[in-house]
C-alpha cells in the first residue's frame, strides 16, 4: 500500500460516530462526522457519490453494510482498491465473531471490536485480515482468554492462510481443472469472440504442514528443463495464483510450490484469448410468414467421438406474443417457457461429433408483425458440460505432497470444460 490509514470509524445511518480507531492522530473523529453528515445531507443516496470521496486534503473510503457504514480516511496517497477490500474483509471478521454486523451487535461487543481494530491493522497498513487466525487469540469470551497464551503460528510465520496441528485419518487432495469457453458468433457465422478461462480448483484433506508440488504441461518449463513430449505443450497466459504459491520460485523455475491452505480454493487461473472451435455448433433457419414462423435448429458437436457433452440446454427466442409451439426434435426434450420469450431444448448426453435437430411452428396473433417489423434480436444461449476433456489441453503431469511424518497421499484429478458465454446470433 503507498499510503497509511489515519483512522477507522464505524458510523450509523446518519453520521454519528459509534467506534472509531486512530493510528496516526492526523484526523479527529469530530472531522470526520461532520464530513459524513455533510454528505448524507447533500446526497439522498449516498452509494451515487461511489465508496471514494476526496475533500479537503482527505481521503475517504466507505461502504454501507446494514445500518452502519465502515469508513476508512487518510491524508496520504492511498491504494484505494486495497482500502476497499480491507474493509470488505473487517465487515467479513466482524460476522464470523458477532454473526450480524449491525449497530446493536457493535455496542454490545465494543471491547472485542476494538481488540480486532488493533491487530488487523498496525500503524496505518494492515495486517491479519483471517478471521480463523484472529479467532486463536481474539476470543469472544474475555474469561477464555489466558495470559500466557502464546500466539497462533500463523501470526508468527508467513503461512498466514493455515493453522497448525490440522490432523485427517486419511489424506487426500482433490484439484479440479476447470475451463470456461466464451464464444459469441455473428449471424454469418463469423467468430467475434473466443476465449477459455480456466482454473485449478484444489480441496485438500492433509494433515500438518504439507508442501505441495504441482506440474503441468507449460512450455516454458519444459524448454527450460530440455525436455520434449509426445503430448502437447501450452503457454499459460494472464496467470494469477493464490497467496500461498512461491510466486518467486515460479518466475525462476516454473515450478509451482504452495502449502495449502485447508479446505476448498481457487489455487490458479488463467485466460486464453485463442481461436477455439466452438464445440457445440448452431445453424438455425427461420422461415417469416405474416402471423407465423417455422423454426429449424440443427445443433453439431465438434469434439473427439469418445466425449460427451452432458447438460446441454439450448436456449432459442422466439417473439415474445408467440403461441405455445409445436416442437419436434431427433434427440433430447424441447419446453416452452414463455416467462424468458423462448424454447429450451435439453439433451442429457450429446456424444461427440453427432447432429441433432429441433424443428419448432408456432403462430402470432399479434398484428405487429403484418408490416414486416423484424423480431427481437435476442441471440440462442447454449449450456452445456464435458467431463474428462480441456479446450487448451493443459494437463497435470504430477501432484506430490510431502510432510515431514511421510504419510501416504491419495490425488484426484479431474477435467471439466463447460460453456461460459456462449451465444450466437441469429
Amino acid at each position: 500500500m503507498a499510503g497509511a490509514v489515519s483512522a477507522l470509524f464505524i458510523l450509523d445511518i446518519k453520521g454519528r460516530c459509534l467506534i472509531s480507531r486512530h493510528y496516526r492522530g492526523d484526523i479527529s473523529s469530530v472531522e470526520a462526522e461532520r464530513f459524513f453528515t455533510k454528505l448524507l445531507e447533500k446526497e439522498e443516496d449516498i452509494e451515487s457519490q461511489g465508496p471514494i470521496v476526496y475533500d479537503n486534503g482527505v481521503s475517504h473510503v466507505f461502504f454501507q453494510h446494514n445500518n452502519v457504514y465502515l469508513m476508512a480516511v487518510s491524508r496520504q496517497n492511498c491504494n484505494v482498491a486495497s482500502l476497499i477490500v480491507f474493509l470488505h474483509r473487517l465487515a467479513n471478521v466482524f460476522e464470523y465473531y458477532f454473526e450480524e454486523l449491525e449497530e446493536e451487535s457493535l455496542r454490545d461487543n465494543f471491547v472485542v471490536v476494538y481488540e480486532l481494530l488493533d491487530e488487523m491493522m498496525d500503524f496505518g497498513y494492515p495486517q491479519y485480515t483471517e478471521a480463523t487466525i484472529l479467532s486463536e487469540f481474539i476470543k469472544t469470551d474475555a474469561y477464555r482468554l489466558e495470559v500466557t497464551q502464546r500466539p497462533p503460528m500463523a501470526v508468527t510465520n508467513a503461512v498466514s492462510w493455515r493453522n497448525e496441528g490440522i490432523f485427517y485419518k486419511k489424506n487426500e487432495v482433490f484439484l479440479d481443472v476447470v475451463e470456461s469457453v466464451n464464444i459469441l458468433i455473428n449471424s454469418n457465422r463469423q467468430i467475434l469472440r473466443s476465449e477459455v478461462v480456466g482454473a485449478l480448483k484444489m480441496r485438500t484433506c492433509l494433515s500438518g504442514m504439507p508442501e505441495c508440488k504441482l506440474g503441468l504441461n507449460d512450455r516454458l518449463l519444459m524448454d527450460a528443463q530440455g525436455r520434449t513430449t509426445e503430448g502437447k505443450s501450452i503457454d499459460l497466459e494472464d496467470v494469477r495464483f493464490h497467496q500461498c504459491v512461491r510466486l518467486a520460485r515460479f518466475e525462476s523455475d516454473r515450478t509451482i510450490s504452495f502449502i495449502p491452505p485447508d479446505g476448498s480454493f481457487d489455487l490458479m487461473t488463467y485466460r486464453l484469448n485463442t481461436q477455439v472451435k466452438p464445440l457445440i455448433w448452431i445453424d438455425a433457419q427461420v422461415e417469416r410468414h405474416a402471423r407465423s414462423r417455422v423454426m429449424l435448429i440443427k445443433a453439431r458437436s465438434q469434439f473427439r467421438e469418445r466425449s460427451n457433452a452432458t447438460n446441454v440446454h439450448i436456449d432459442i427466442p422466439v417473439p415474445s406474443d408467440a403461441t405455445k409451439p409445436i416442437v419436434r426434435t431427433t434427440m433430447g426434450s424441447a419446453s416452452y417457457a414463455p416467462e424468458h420469450d423462448s424454447i429450451v431444448w435439453r439433451i442429457k448426453t450429446f456424444p461427440g461429433d453427432k447432429v441433432y435437430m429441433l424443428g419448432a411452428e408456432f403462430k402470432l396473433p399479434s398484428v405487429t408483425y403484418e408490416d414486416g417489423t423484424t423480431d427481437r434480436k435476442a441471440p440462442i444461449r447454449v449450456k452445456f458440460e464435458i467431463p474428462y476433456f480441456t479446450v487448451s489441453g493443459i494437463q497435470v503431469r504430477h501432484l506430490k505432497v510431502i510432510e515431514k511424518s511421510a504419510y501416504q497421499t491419495l490425488p484426484w484429478v479431474r477435467y471439466i470444460t463447460m460453456a461460459g458465454e456462449y451465444e450466437i446470433r441469429l
